[in-house]
């Protein structure tokens, strides 16, 4: 599976369409001209925006700029979630916002939508919840709803840039390689010991080629990028019965010590405080 371009369908006489698709057990590694924003509820996942890879926990808020490539954010999860995606035609900034100075802080947002923009707090809360209430509105009303979310968006201080560039579609569409394939084998194996000379012999390129390669795509070392997935695993198995040392072990850390403190680097807590502070009943 090469990058995919998704061919996003908006009804005549629509600006966007708003849906909540389900493709956990789907890698859709892809892109599309359409500006996105996406709503996720899920006890923790990857967002792979770009360049940037991180983990999210409990739920996510993230607007993504037109070609910009995106993993699909419920993938791989083990766990009940549920998404709301607002896809937006591509000259919606142009044709709705340009030239109304009402809009020029949303004109602003899109513009930097091409990094990817992640929104936390009392942000993504009020953000969500009139995401949430869009459905019931008639179309006319979906889409002034649409506009004070964008405005809030604009407003807040809540927003994280993902990617320190431009990350659209032509950076990928120049690579022969497939991420793809990369997830696949880091899925299959990151509860053993991983091997980067065998994930760059199955792409066909040297080792050292390879790590290049990676560190260009993704803005990590392979080796980070495989101990941020264990993380993320781990922590879907904190969140049931298990303990920190099994998750430990069955995420294929050999020390609990190394990964106490690399789950404290990555998350901001250990993984005791984790467990205790959301799996509280």
């Amino acid at each position: 599976m090469q990058i995919q371009k998704e061919k996003v369908l908006i009804e005549p006489g629509r600006s966007f369409r708003i849906f909540s698709p389900s493709l956990k057990n789907y890698f859709y590694w892809h892109y599309h001209p359409e500006f996105e924003l996406i709503y996720i509820e899920g006890l923790t996942g990857i967002r792979h925006v770009g360049q940037h890879i991180s983990n999210f926990m409990d739920s996510d808020l993230v607007l993504i700029g037109s070609n910009v490539p995106h993993l699909n954010f419920d993938y791989g999860l083990q766990t009940e979630y549920h998404q709301i995606v607002v896809q937006i035609k591509e000259d919606f900034p142009e044709k709705m916002l340009a030239g109304a100075d009402e809009f020029a802080l949303v004109e602003q947002l899109f513009s930097k939508a091409r990094y990817g923009i992640s929104f936390k707090g009392e942000t993504k809360a009020k953000a969500a919840q009139m995401l949430k209430e869009i459905n019931s509105l008639d179309n006319f009303e979906r889409l002034m709803k649409l506009m004070e979310i964008f405005q809030l968006l604009a407003l807040s201080n809540d927003g994280e840039q993902l990617n320190d560039h431009d990350t659209s579609v032509s950076l990928y569409l120049n690579d022969k390689l497939r991420i793809s394939t990369i997830y696949d084998y880091i899925h299959k194996h990151y509860q053993e010991q991983t091997d980067v000379n065998v994930i760059a012999d199955r792409v066909g390129l040297s080792t050292a080629a390879f790590c290049r390669y990676f560190k260009r795509q993704t803005n990590m070392t392979f080796t980070d990028f495989v101990n941020q997935y264990r993380i993320n695993q781990a922590m879907t198995m904190l969140l049931k019965d298990i303990t920190v040392s099994e998750a430990c072990y069955s995420v294929g850390f050999k020390s609990l010590s190394y990964f106490n403190k690399l789950f404290n680097k990555l998350e901001g807590m250990g993984p005791m405080e984790f467990k205790k502070r959301f799996t509280k009943g």
